[in-house]
């Protein structure tokens, strides 16, 4: 009798719920397992359905791999969108607050996002990359907009290393406080306020 209902129930689930379902699942696995190494059948089993209907929504493990990166993107350039117009040093804690919050809650999914560049599928690799673009340009683009920072076209070139070395530090530092959480939130968010206006400081 369980088993019928919980059959009901995965009924009833939309097609977006499906969707969403499915790829939680596959976060998961993917932040625990190199890309090689996650079965589809392993997919299908954990979140109750056939692997027919886990192939209608993504017709192979590389879309759903994709699936997977493309939805922590767009969380992740959600929660980093900067303000322009408002100072770096105003902003930051909030900003990095936030993000860190989103990296526990989610902490399957950023860990899976942060294997794609390990991945050997060129497109999943693109996904990946793009995201570290689009977030390399918000902060660029709140930082040519502080007030109290007079930034020339001629900074450009330096601090679009300083950001990008940035972006890889804190991503770093992020996987390894899920690792090892020893540190509270607001030592790890200080470390990387430090980090980021150590290396844009004029």
């Amino acid at each position: 009798m369980a088993a019928k209902e919980g059959e009901r129930t995965r009924r009833r689930l939309s097609t977006e719920e499906r969707r969403e379902e499915l790829l939680t699942v596959g976060a998961r696995l993917f932040s625990e397992s190199p890309y090689d190494d996650v079965w589809i059948e392993q997919v299908a089993e954990l979140a109750g359905v056939s692997r027919g209907l886990l192939y209608h929504y993504f017709p192979t493990k590389r879309d759903f791999f994709a699936a997977v990166v493309e939805r922590e993107s767009r969380r992740m350039l959600r929660v980093t969108a900067a303000v322009p117009g408002v100072p770096v040093r105003t902003q930051i804690d909030a900003g990095l607050d936030t993000f860190l919050e989103y990296v526990q809650k989610h902490a399957h999914g950023f860990r899976a996002f942060h294997r794609a560049e390990a991945a050997g599928d060129q497109a999943v690799r693109k996904v990946y990359r793009e995201t570290l673009a689009a977030q390399q340009r918000q902060i660029l683009e709140a930082l040519a907009a502080d007030p109290e920072t007079a930034w020339t076209e001629e900074d450009l070139p330096v601090l679009r290393i300083a950001v990008r070395g940035w972006l890889a530090f804190m991503a770093a530092a992020c996987l390894e406080w899920l690792k090892e959480p020893d540190l509270s939130r607001e030592q790890v968010r200080d470390v990387c306020a430090r980090a980021l206006l150590g290396a844009v400081r004029p």
